[in-house]
């Protein structure tokens, strides 16, 4: 039997994140969805389902990837947007053969299929798997929780943390085995690991009192930053000096972080390195956030935090949440955001006081004006950008460019943009 990670329909409520990536791509904790869930059922032969304008880019990306196609005639369909833990594998076991529906409510967790049915959806692998796909089959109510909304990815990073720190480091028997120059101060040193190659420099703090830190290969924490468990940070990626990184929060491998940030997960390759305070909040890849850029995550009357999700006005029920920031967005210096802001993919914002609430993807300017970012630059800067890491784009992340474009041509028009 081989397991297929495939998307749902209700995949925009992550917008603007996923509009380059699938669902299970996205991060909580130190590892993507998509690692969790496989983590669950180790060995195990895997495909991935995705929508088609994605197929090309994740091919190119992982070419040993199966994208799209089942080959076995037997499979778990396993809900990309599960949040899975290492018991999913006894909830849903891999060795039960018997044709099943499993959900949470209304949500598809995951679908045992084969015979006729599967031979139906092999047929259909290039459109999103609703329920009637599995139309028919006996259905289990399971306990497993699925993400629905970006802030569930913010909120439940803290745990997730938690959980992929313990599962990183249970075989190693020394956890300090990068560079820790003189001077510098470790809290609750048995809940810190520092991996080869990264260094701490003098006068760091870091404070696992609270909850585990994880500093990846090759990262560099910069003289007298203070970092508060729990907390990841990726592979040569730098913490610049005096930044004061909270709990919870995720950095990505790559990227250049200071000022000051909470309970936030950063995407490979962003750079925040300058003052400024974020929190609450979730960036894509290829983003650059400004000198003191700053953004709200709690209103003025401490109340439920509502945020623009697929054309309407959404409760998150969460009385913190930051900023929502596409790939490739960049912001000018000063810049601030009001709690609960999405700001799309390609975005140049710049400007005096606070831009909209939502943002469409390719913006260009601020709370004066804004108009559409035109793509043919927006290629060029995302261009010059990969080349200062070393990277090139390739042909299918320019088609991707351009697909995206076309796809939030009507929200921009919705507002009035151009084109």
């Amino acid at each position: 039997m081989q397991i297929c990670i495939f998307e749902g329909i209700y995949f925009d409520r992550l917008e603007p994140l996923v509009f380059p990536r699938p669902v299970y791509n996205l991060v909580c904790g130190i590892h993507s969805l998509k690692d969790k869930i496989l983590r669950a059922y180790p060995g195990v032969h895997h495909s991935f389902h995705c929508r088609p304008y994605i197929v090309p880019f994740l091919q190119n990306k992982y070419p040993r990837f199966e994208v799209n196609t089942i080959t076995d005639d037997d499979c778990l369909f396993i809900n990309g947007a599960v949040l899975a833990h290492q018991n999913l594998s006894q909830i849903i076991p891999i060795s039960d053969t018997t044709n099943k529906l499993y959900v949470n409510n209304d949500t598809i967790i995951a679908a045992r299929v084969s015979g006729k049915k599967l031979e139906e959806i092999k047929g259909n692998m290039n459109d999103l798997l609703t329920e009637s796909n599995f139309d028919g089959l006996p259905v289990e109510k399971v306990d497993v929780k699925c993400i629905d909304y970006v802030w569930d990815l913010i909120n439940n990073n803290g745990k997730e943390l938690l959980s992929d720190y313990a599962f990183l480091v249970q075989n190693e028997k020394e956890k300090i085995l990068g560079k820790v120059h003189e001077g510098s101060h470790l809290i609750e040193k048995d809940n810190i690991f520092i991996a080869p190659g990264a260094e701490i420099k003098p006068g760091v703090i870091l404070d696992g009192s609270q909850g585990p830190i994880y500093i990846d290969k090759d990262a560099v924490v910069y003289p007298n930053a203070v970092i508060e468990g729990p907390v990841y940070v990726g592979q040569s990626a730098q913490i610049k000096s005096c930044a004061r990184i909270y709990d919870n929060v995720s950095i990505g491998k790559v990227c250049k972080v200071g000022g000051e940030v909470e309970c936030s997960v950063i995407f490979p390759y962003t750079n925040k390195q300058h003052s400024g305070f974020l929190g609450h909040a979730y960036i894509g890849s290829w983003v650059n956030l400004g000198a003191d850029t700053n953004c709200s995550d709690l209103k003025n009357n401490y109340g439920m935090v509502k945020i623009y999700v697929g054309g309407e006005i959404v409760n998150s029920n969460s009385q913190f949440l930051g900023l929502i920031m596409g790939d490739h967005s960049k912001t000018a210096i000063n810049s601030m955001f009001n709690t609960g802001t999405v700001v799309g993919f390609s975005c140049n914002i710049f400007g005096a006081g606070f831009p909209a609430k939502y943002i469409p993807s390719f913006s260009w300017g601020g709370s004066d004006a804004i108009t559409t970012y035109d793509l043919e630059r927006s290629i060029e800067t995302a261009k010059r950008v990969k080349l200062r890491r070393n990277k090139t784009m390739l042909e299918s992340e320019e088609k991707l460019f351009r697909k995206i474009f076309d796809l939030t041509k009507k929200e921009r028009r919705k507002r009035g943009y151009p084109y």
